[in-house]
């Protein structure tokens, strides 16, 4: 995979870039990164990349001429053809689609990455409706510029491609996955916006034939990791976690999960794709919230 990032400050990438699973993943040749200067495509001593608006307002708009001709000295296919050629071209924008694991995941699935920091009051409109496919926003507020933004994206999708993160199956045991067999039942459930590609670890799962105490998130947040020593300072770890009885510690972290999304993000819960024994523990959660 290769992901390109056009900013106005390209030495802001250096640290992102330089450290853990994305320096991993460049050394092992899984990804490669650029990050293309937006002023090389100005043709003013100044190096202009932005303008005030028509119309009037305050602040500025980064104008089209650079970024067209940056998108367009990288030899990506036309807007038309990028599905089909697996690559996209992304404008990092507060009016963007919301970023989430399933666009992460749909993501990873591209051969090419291209992202377009915006910056200062916004971006030439013609940007994002004639050259970016596709306007992403990492969450519901405002940055000074894309660069977070892109950093977060890349991360977020770097560690989906296969071999970037060691263990791969942790990838879907974490918070927000929602592509993997829900709660250990027979049923092998797809979440329609991040179906895994042929050979993707994530197709054929079975209930493996060992004991398994673990449990995908299934689009909750993560279930509570304790680790040694088994009492610090007063604090032990749960009993049912050192009972070495699987299927009590597969419900009780199912449990915890579900207590833990209904308490910090419950508007996760009308999304997930719940089982008849999560809405049974839901509702031995609010039995127990009344007590």
């Amino acid at each position: 995979m290769q992901i390109d990032f056009i900013t106005i400050f390209p030495d802001f990438f250096r640290g992102p870039l330089d450290y853990g699973i994305i320096r991993r993943a460049r050394e092992a040749g899984l990804v490669k990164i650029e990050v293309r200067d937006l002023r090389v495509h100005t043709r003013d001593r100044h190096r202009t990349v932005d303008d005030r608006p028509f119309g009037g307002g305050e602040g500025m708009v980064l104008k089209p001429e650079p970024l067209f001709e940056c998108v367009e000295s990288l030899k990506v296919a036309p807007r038309e053809e990028r599905a089909a050629a697996r690559q996209s071209v992304v404008l990092l924008s507060a009016q963007g689609l919301r970023f989430d694991q399933a666009l992460a995941a749909e993501l990873a699935e591209l051969d090419r990455l291209v992202l377009i920091c915006g910056r200062y009051e916004g971006v030439d409109e013609r940007v994002g409706t004639h050259l970016a496919d596709r306007e992403i926003s990492i969450g519901d507020y405002v940055l000074s510029g894309g660069e977070l933004g892109a950093a977060v994206i890349a991360d977020t999708v770097v560690r989906l491609i296969p071999g970037a993160v060691g263990n791969e199956a942790s990838t879907r045991q974490e918070s927000f996955f929602a592509g993997q067999e829900i709660n250990g039942s027979d049923s092998k459930v797809e979440d329609a916006h991040s179906a895994p590609s042929q050979g993707s670890v994530a197709q054929g799962r079975l209930r493996p034939s060992t004991p398994d105490s673990t449990c995908g998130s299934g689009g909750l947040l993560d279930y509570p990791h304790y680790t040694r020593p088994a009492e610090f300072r007063g604090m032990k770890v749960p009993e049912v976690l050192v009972n070495g009885n699987h299927e009590e510690i597969r419900r009780w972290r199912r449990r915890s999960a579900l207590e833990k999304t209904l308490r910090n993000r419950p508007d996760l819960l009308d999304q997930a794709r719940l089982s008849e024994e999560d809405r049974d523990l839901l509702a031995e959660i609010a039995a127990s919230a009344e007590q």
